[in-house]
């Protein structure tokens, strides 16, 4: 397998560091983190860009609106663009990297038509309904119920850490459309517009102080027949694909950004002294090499991705895992480096910390990767 560019990649990533560099400069100052709506119009802004560049959508099918360009050009636009301090997706991580992907996979022609153009142009909003408070790390426990009436469907139930939204539009929910079957089938993916009536948001404070987070309340919220993707009681082979651009993909920038992070610490540890440190030395050359390995294993998926037809495969599961941990014990390492200062949330890397938290949590426990890993990958049985 050769990871390195082709001429045509090499082309490719020129062009991008030249359109990067001309438009940043422009942009306009970032928002307050507790600016929801400023920040939701600053990140469409972006996006809006993007789309006027060529630049959204990019792996995406040609027929969804993307510019069908490889997996390995996505990953060198997910690279650039994080190299050279672009906005991230933001508020729309959700449209722009797991329901759209998904519904470009699934979606029927005019599923696509209706949702991806408005998601690519960043004019809509997604947010996620997957978790539930009583379900835990097991997804598949949902119980959130859709009866059929007529041509919709009666939804009942309860969402917890549903990111942004109180600034989304629309919400991929998972629903339990037949509580007799056992619990991986009887599941349908819809897609919920959020000022249906029937629907209350609650945000929630996370640890540090933030409010992306929220708990969605569905009182008899009714969702169009149209609405759902892929057939009834097969929302979990679709559920499946959502998670495999989560764990796949998604957080291909944020290894860049770790890498960079990684880089400033060690600049900042020569200057307060904290270098003179054998062992702190070790800890950052040891975290180096982790994060160059992580970044030849999203290679490796991302072609592994582009060989089986763009989706991305249970690898994601083995990144995802030791990613999670890597970024937690980054954090910790710029800790160190700071001393008491580290206990400053005003401090750069304070709150980054406080989040690292979440990692080995959201997107599937690391207990939930270590069970795909060794019954998927090593074959192991399951257990009883």
């Amino acid at each position: 397998m050769d990871l390195a560019d082709t001429t045509e990649e090499e082309e490719f990533r020129a062009r991008l560091r030249e359109w990067l560099a001309k438009v940043l400069p422009s942009l306009p100052p970032k928002p307050s983190p507790d600016d929801w709506p400023g920040r939701r119009a600053y990140d469409l802004g972006w996006q809006r860009m993007l789309y006027d560049a060529g630049y959204a959508g990019l792996h995406w099918p040609v027929d969804a609106g993307g510019r069908g360009a490889t997996p390995t050009q996505h990953l060198i636009y997910l690279e650039e663009t994080e190299k050279a301090g672009a906005p991230y997706v933001g508020a729309n991580f959700v449209g722009l990297l797991h329901a759209g992907p998904t519904i470009a996979s699934e979606g029927s022609a005019e599923q696509r038509a209706r949702w991806l153009p408005p998601v690519l142009r960043g004019e809509e909003v997604w947010c996620q309904g997957f978790s539930e408070p009583d379900a835990g790390s097991d997804l598949a426990a949902l119980r959130t119920r859709a009866w059929r009436d007529g041509d919709d469907y009666v939804v009942s139930g309860s969402k917890i850490w549903t990111s942004h939204a109180e600034v989304a539009d629309w919400c991929e929910l998972l629903v339990r459309t037949d509580p007799t079957a056992p619990k991986h089938r009887g599941i349908s993916w819809l897609a919920m517009p959020m000022d249906a009536p029937g629907i209350t948001v609650r945000p929630l404070r996370t640890l540090a102080g933030s409010t992306e987070f929220a708990e969605v309340f569905l009182d008899e919220a009714r969702i169009p027949v149209a609405n759902r993707v892929g057939a009834e009681n097969d929302g979990w082979r679709v559920t499946m694909v959502t998670l495999s651009y989560e764990r796949g993909t998604a957080f291909v920038g944020e290894v860049v950004a770790c890498r960079r992070v990684l880089g400033d610490i060690a600049r900042e540890a020569r200057g307060n002294g904290r270098w003179d440190d054998a062992v702190l030395r070790r800890r950052l050359g040891r975290l180096n090499a982790e994060f160059r390995a992580l970044w030849r294993l999203t290679q490796w998926n991302v072609s592994e991705a582009q060989r089986t037809g763009g989706v991305p495969g249970v690898g994601g599961s083995v990144f995802k895992l030791r990613y999670s941990h890597a970024r937690q014990e980054l954090y910790d390492a710029a800790a160190e480096v700071l001393g008491p200062e580290a206990l400053d949330l005003g401090r750069e890397w304070t709150l980054d910390r406080l989040s690292s938290l979440s990692y080995t949590i959201a997107a599937g426990t690391s207990q939930i990767q270590r069970n795909i890993v060794a019954e998927r990958i090593l074959g192991l049985p399951k257990g009883r």
